[in-house]
């Protein structure tokens, strides 16, 4: 019962070492190194995309606790809401 282990072990062993062997072989191809840098360059978008959005989060998550008014072209200050209201 060894020997037949041995040989499926090795078989399979073999195999493996094959299908990785193919897949190192095309991912240093000109167009495996396109989709690697191309996922790269997804993988850092996502990344920025997800560190500027935590940020906008936490940064209205502090002014509400310090009670300071929101920032940017949506907000509405009390100036201008009072000045709306008088004309």
């Amino acid at each position: 019962m060894g020997r037949p282990l041995w040989f499926v072990a090795g078989a399979g062993v073999g195999v493996y070492a094959a299908a990785r062997a193919r897949r190192v072989a095309d991912s240093l191809t000109a167009d495996g190194l396109r989709d690697r840098v191309r996922g790269w360059q997804v993988g850092a978008r996502l990344f920025a995309e997800e560190v500027q959005h935590g940020r906008a989060e936490r940064e209205t998550e502090l002014r509400e606790q310090l009670g300071l008014r929101p920032t940017g072209s949506h907000a509405a200050t009390p100036e201008l809401t009072t000045k709306e209201n008088e004309n």
